[in-house]
């Protein structure tokens, strides 16, 4: 086969502009860029930020392809995924990468020449369940069709958390063209990078991250707990929800959108992060919180506590006065309240950029066996059944 074969020079990644799947991406193209490895980013969902656009020019290499077609879990987004995979297809043959590493289900049945990666960040079905309760309704049955065929056709699946992974394989393992199992899917935690994240002289305070908007987050129980306790919460992130309107909670003090800087920097002064989310795949700002030596309290969910265990304070998402009493109990005791910071923080930092490019370039380098011996197979046969011929 030779070395050529495992010298990776190259991938093709989608990313969405909404949430954290940008920043992953971005985290990951830049741990590529230390290998060698050069990331075409391919954007959808929206314009990028002033701050995205900013992060994407700090990764050595990177080409950066934008586009604003619909997401798949938006509303009607169908034309536009279509758009999106005609688009990927042209990029690909373009930039001919030795790995296509898609963020996202639907592109997954697209017929690329590279080995395509599924990475399983979010699912509507699960999130539905998880923050509604039930299946979600005949209107997603397209989105189910289309998750279904893109999981079936992928080389490997990833999830961020094994939570994630068995959320995937119960909404989504029996599918009508074939089976999405276990045998094709990996657990790589996601990362960020510690050097960009430290304490500072702590202020009296409590901070979250995340769109407000967003039910998963569960933001709307900081606002209801805000007014009973002593110290202010602050919250940075969009309350513009995608389909337009803005959603300010007015217990909270707002910080609006920061820029990878600003929220290094509010992490950094807060004392206390709270999470308290109804779903969370993973969840890269309570990483990043960790990292910056805030002490944690977060909803009790299988993903959260699979990766934060004894390190942070748990509450059932639906308990306003059980978020309460967490937040008042640390900003009573500042002894636990500095023990638990120090447990997150040495936690965090088992989940370096350095533990996470391992992961995929491990997988990619697989991927790109599997598929080489996919295409030899053929000549092989051809050539020991003319030499049986002889």
């Amino acid at each position: 086969m030779g070395d050529a074969l495992h010298e990776l020079g190259s991938v093709l990644m989608t990313a969405d502009t909404v949430g954290g799947v940008f920043s992953y991406a971005i985290e990951l193209a830049r741990a590529l860029a230390a290998h060698g490895v050069r990331t075409s980013l391919a954007t959808m969902g929206g314009p990028l930020s002033a701050p995205q656009r900013e992060a994407a020019g700090s990764v050595p290499g990177l080409a950066l392809f934008e586009s604003s077609y619909r997401l798949e879990w938006m509303d009607d987004p169908w034309d536009d995924v279509a758009r999106a995979g005609d688009w990927l297809l042209d990029l690909e043959e373009r930039v001919r990468p030795d790995v296509v590493h898609l963020n996202g289900y639907a592109h997954g049945a697209l017929d690329f020449r590279a080995p395509k990666l599924v990475v399983a960040h979010s699912c509507v079905l699960s999130w539905w369940s998880a923050v509604l309760g039930g299946e979600a309704p005949p209107q997603y049955d397209r989105y189910r069709r289309e998750v279904a065929r893109g999981l079936a056709a992928a080389s490997a699946v990833v999830a961020p958390t094994r939570a994630m992974l068995d959320a995937l394989l119960r909404h989504h393992g029996a599918l009508s063209s074939g089976r999405f199992s276990p045998t094709r899917a990996a657990v790589i935690p996601n990362a960020a990078d510690p050097d960009r994240f430290a304490p500072q002289a702590k202020e009296e305070s409590i901070l979250a991250v995340g769109r407000l908007w967003d039910q998963a987050k569960n933001v709307a129980a900081l606002g209801e707990v805000a007014p009973h306790l002593p110290w202010p919460i602050r919250v940075a992130g969009s309350d513009v929800h995608p389909g337009g309107g803005s959603r300010p909670i007015p217990s909270l003090e707002h910080l609006g959108v920061l820029s990878p800087s600003g929220v290094a920097g509010a992490l950094a002064r807060a004392s206390i992060y709270a999470h308290p989310a109804r779903y969370e795949p993973f969840g890269l700002s309570v990483l990043e919180a960790a990292l910056s030596g805030c002490a944690l309290v977060l909803g009790d969910i299988p993903s959260l506590r699979e990766i934060w265990r004894d390190a942070a304070l748990y509450v059932d998402p639906g308990d306003a006065d059980a978020l309460q009493r967490a937040l008042q109990a640390l900003i009573d005791d500042p002894g636990a309240r500095q023990e638990m910071a120090s447990r997150a923080r040495a936690r965090a930092l088992d989940f370096s950029p350095r533990r996470m490019v391992r992961g995929y370039l491990h997988l990619y380098g697989d991927l790109r066996r599997r598929a080489f011996a996919a295409r030899r197979s053929p000549a092989r046969e051809a050539a020991a059944a003319a030499v049986g011929g002889e």
